[in-house]
């Protein structure tokens, strides 16, 4: 992949990111902030957007999003199959929101 293409890709994920968390906080600021792990201040900034800002914030060359656990024990449980997956989503769901309780 080149150069070129790999920035175009980054400038859409943060375009599309910023546009869907800040319609989640829009509607439900407490249910997002759980969702894309973020504070109460990240939820105050990215709400208050305004398009041309999203457009500009889109353009850097790094994500603005990033993975929110780095634990081999949660990516197991979410790519777990079978029967258990579902128990596993719960698992690592109960784990993420511990994580963000303990950071808060």
């Amino acid at each position: 992949m080149n150069n070129t293409r790999l920035l175009e890709e980054i400038r859409e994920a943060n375009a599309t990111y910023l546009i869907l968390a800040q319609r989640l906080i829009r509607e439900d600021r407490a249910e997002a902030m759980f969702r894309l792990g973020i504070s109460e201040e990240v939820a105050e900034v990215v709400g208050n957007l305004s398009a041309g800002q999203i457009l500009k914030i889109s353009a850097t060359n790094m994500l603005v999003c990033q993975f929110r656990f780095d634990d081999d024990v949660v990516w197991n449980l979410l790519t777990s199959h079978g029967r258990e997956r579902g128990v596993a989503g719960i698992h690592a769901a109960i784990l993420m929101n511990t994580r963000m309780a303990e950071a808060a």
